[in-house]
């Protein structure tokens, strides 16, 4: 990436992934939960859910659920994220298609 000085200080362009950004191995996966947690906090907050309610609701313990809550999400799979969000309301598909380079890339788009 193409690094500029602006007022003094060196910046440079993200990649859009954070995660990839710096460095971190299965950065894609990283981007990928974390997008998962941040719209289940989302709804969370849209449905006014009490930790122990979304817990209950989400069929979590509610220390996964204050574990999210403060953008921790290593105790949290893929999967059971998404499980989550079907509890909470949300559609969930998942579409694969040739990519066009020869490594294909993980990505999440929130609607």
């Amino acid at each position: 990436m193409k690094k500029r000085l602006i007022d003094g200080v060196e910046v440079q362009r993200s990649s859009g992934n954070v995660f990839a950004d710096l460095g971190l191995p299965d950065a894609d996966k990283l981007e990928i939960r974390s997008g998962l947690v941040i719209e289940i906090r989302k709804a969370m907050r849209r449905l006014e859910l009490t930790r122990q309610a979304a817990a209950k609701r989400m069929g979590i313990t509610q220390p996964k659920v204050s574990d999210m809550m403060r953008s921790n999400f290593s105790n949290l799979s893929e999967r059971e994220s998404m499980d989550c969000l079907n509890r909470l309301g949300y559609d969930i598909e998942i579409k694969v298609k040739p990519a066009s380079k020869p490594v294909g890339h993980l990505r999440l788009a929130i609607a």
